[in-house]
């Protein structure tokens, strides 16, 4: 699963990116959800910590947190969004 290289949509905001960063650093905060993401997405944390700033792994960490509905959820009411809002910048991010 790890996150290829789309074009990036042309309507990716930096509030998008900030958002999605937001969403890292909360997928972060919990070590087995950390894990988690890290087994799935095939990355190991040099990686991740490089690639912070990579709109296609921003993308590919709101769709992991798509996967399961409780984490969807919990990110997007510690962001104070909608979890849909949260799901469309994913797929901005992700270009498609």
């Amino acid at each position: 699963m790890r996150p290829e290289q789309p074009a990036i949509d042309p309507t990716v905001r930096d509030e998008d990116i900030a958002t999605a960063l937001s969403a890292l650093v909360w997928t972060l905060s919990d070590e087995s959800r950390a894990t988690r993401l890290l087994s799935l997405t095939g990355l190991d944390a040099d990686e991740l910590r490089g690639r912070a700033g990579d709109p296609v792994l921003l993308g590919a960490v709101i769709a992991f947190l798509g996967g399961h509905e409780p984490d969807l959820t919990g990110c997007a009411e510690a962001l104070d969004l909608p979890p849909g809002a949260l799901v469309a910048i994913g797929e901005r991010l992700s270009g498609g």
